[in-house]
């Protein structure tokens, strides 16, 4: 997982606000390595362990309602790149499910057993499979939509200089997101002048502060917020 070349980065991320950032990894090349290393290590050897877990929660993600298991959608990731995130379906086939970007706690597009993977984010868990083939990273930025990603200004593109992440310091202290969305009277407006640059503040500090270690404490963090 080494850095590009600056030059070889799209238009919109060769700007002086992302060297910045581009410069603090260059110093960190052998950090991005053995980051890179762990997550095939332990997304592997995960995908083992809940395989059968997983198995179980898709039997009542299809018991639960009609649709697929896995919802699919279209994310950014390291470079702009575009990829198609893996979830557990928690929301009800229909047109506005499959179209919606951010939800609050009580949207009533999400299934029963919806409610309660997002709750302890087992929803999540099929990003192993994202993991493994290098899309995303256990901790990084969480992988926006590319309308949001629109928004981002010049410093905000530096986050897609690292793969997108499962979990992150940002993702921890929004862990409560749907339930400040709930009082927005214009979720999306509220998430993308509100939310959005907030939670920037603490992924621009993550790419300062990055290291192997870090990466581990986060992940530590992150299930002892979840389920303890």
């Amino acid at each position: 997982m080494l850095l590009p070349q600056f030059s070889s980065l799209p238009p919109e991320m060769q700007a002086q606000q992302v060297k910045k950032y581009f410069d603090i990894l260059e110093h960190k090349k052998a950090s991005l390595f053995f980051k890179r290393l762990l997550d095939i290590v332990f997304a592997l050897l995960l995908t083992v362990i809940l395989l059968i877990p997983m198995g179980i929660i898709a039997v009542c993600v299809k018991a639960d309602s009609e649709g697929p298991v896995f919802f699919r959608q279209r994310r950014v990731t390291t470079g702009g790149r575009v990829f198609r995130i893996f979830k557990f379906r928690t929301m009800y086939v229909n047109d506005n499910s499959q179209n919606a970007q951010v939800t609050s706690g009580t949207d009533s597009r999400i299934t029963k057993v919806g409610h309660v993977l997002r709750k302890v984010r087992l929803d999540e868990l099929p990003q192993l499979f994202n993991v493994i083939t290098g899309d995303m990273s256990f901790v990084g930025t969480r992988p926006e939509v590319e309308r949001y990603v629109k928004e981002y200004t010049p410093e905000m593109y530096a986050t897609l200089l690292m793969p997108a992440g499962i979990t992150s310091m940002t993702s921890i202290k929004y862990r409560n997101e749907e339930e400040i969305l709930e009082k927005a009277d214009d979720v999306e407006k509220a998430y993308i002048e509100e939310i959005l640059p907030a939670k920037m503040k603490y992924n621009l500090e993550y790419i300062e502060r990055f290291s192997v270690f870090y990466d581990l404490y986060i992940m530590i963090l992150t299930v002892v917020k979840v389920f303890l």
